[in-house]
This record gives C-alpha cells, sequence and structure tokens, in this order.
C-alpha cells in the first residue's frame, strides 16, 4: 500500500484533528476527548513501510495538535486541506529515546502526506525507487514556476539557451542544478537569481 492515498479511519481522524485547549466557533463547551492511543499504532505502520526505517524504534506517545485547514491550489493537492504536526516521542528497544513530530497532511479521508522527524532527523517517503537517487527538490519548485507561468520546456529550452533534455532533466529531478543554471533560468522566469539560489539550496560559491 502507498503511504500517499491511503485511506484514515474515523478514529485516526478523529486523533489527528482533536485539539482540546480550543473552542471553535459554535461550540459552547470544550470538544469531547477522543482516543490519542490510535495514532502511534498508525505512525509505526506508516513508518514500517519505508525499507530504511529502523524497526527498533517505536513511536511510543503522542500529545494533541492543532489542525490548520489550506486552501491550497498546488498542482496535484485537493483545494482544501488539513495539516497537522503532532508532537511524541518514539524510543528503541535499548531504551533510548528521542523528540517525534509527524506531519500529516489529509483530505477528507485520503492521506495525502506524511512526514516524521525523529530528534533532528527528517523521514519521509521516496520519490524515487530504491537503489535510484533521489531527485533534486528543486524539480518540483522549477515545474510549478513554469506551469504558473506557463512557459512549455520548449520556449524554456530557448530562452536558457539550453538542450529540451535539459530542463526535462532539471523539472524531473534528474540533474541538480548549477550556478550557471540558476542564472540562465532566474533570467527566464522574471525571477532575482539570489531568489532562486536560496530555492535552489545553492549558497554563494556554490559548484555542482
Amino acid at each position: 500500500m502507498e503511504i500517499a492515498n491511503r485511506t484514515l479511519t474515523v478514529d485516526v481522524m478523529a486523533a489527528l484533528t482533536y485539539w482540546p485547549g480550543v473552542i471553535w466557533v459554535g461550540q459552547k463547551n470544550p470538544p469531547d476527548p477522543v482516543d490519542l492511543t490510535v495514532l502511534p499504532p498508525f505512525f509505526n505502520e506508516v513508518l514500517h513501510e519505508l525499507p530504511w526505517w529502523n524497526r527498533d524504534w517505536e513511536v511510543g506517545h503522542v500529545e494533541p495538535a492543532l489542525p490548520v485547514e489550506i486552501e491550497s491550489d498546488h498542482h496535484g493537492y485537493p483545494s482544501t486541506f488539513t495539516e497537522v504536526s503532532v508532537p511524541g516521542a518514539a524510543g528503541s528497544s535499548g531504551g533510548e529515546s528521542l523528540p517525534f513530530v509527524a506531519k500529516v497532511e489529509f483530505a477528507g479521508d485520503q492521506l495525502i502526506q506524511f512526514q516524521a522527524k525523529v530528534g533532528d532527523v527528517v523521514i519521509g517517503p521516496a520519490a524515487a525507487p530504491a537503489g535510484r537517487l533521489e531527485p533534486h527538490p528543486f524539480a518540483r519548485v522549477l515545474t510549478g514556476l513554469m506551469e504558473l507561468r506557463e512557459i512549455p520546456v520548449k520556449a524554456m529550452a530557448m530562452e536558457a539557451r539550453r538542450s529540451m533534455s535539459t530542463i526535462h532533466m532539471l523539472r524531473n529531478g534528474r540533474l541538480n542544478p548549477d550556478p550557471v543554471h540558476i542564472q540562465e533560468i532566474a533570467r527566464s522566469l522574471r525571477m532575482s537569481e539570489a531568489d532562486l539560489r536560496v530555492i535552489a539550496g545553492l549558497d554563494d560559491g556554490s559548484t555542482r
């Protein structure tokens, strides 16, 4: 089963949206308590589907978290979805414990994104099959900016003086952007080169 596009149970949805310290508009009393103990098994089930997850570690404790309704025009996302970051703790069989946060995005009863942080390590589903490098995160940004400006690959290639295959590889993350790429693309997008360097994760003096 894929991590995204999975159906959440009623109990998990109730726990993800439970915030006892907030009285919503129209409510006279705090919400009725819900069973938060359904969340650690749910998080562990999702984490165990990641081939690189160390199953010696388990999420054992969570706290209520504030759900936020987000309006989105992001490609591939519903127009409105809920985002919640659930704090807690994860421990190993050896007795070690680290802070844990699960960032969950869902629309209705459908999970659309999951990411966890254990200590200082961010964990999420891979975009590439096992044995292949992960696509560079700039790919998603570049694709979104080109779609927003309605710039076809051919037009971007001509304006940036690059081959169409280069633009395709930058868009699908198979090619990491370097300072020269950023300079050419920023000009084509009518964006600040400095801003685009930050978005691409390139500091001054960076090389490929």
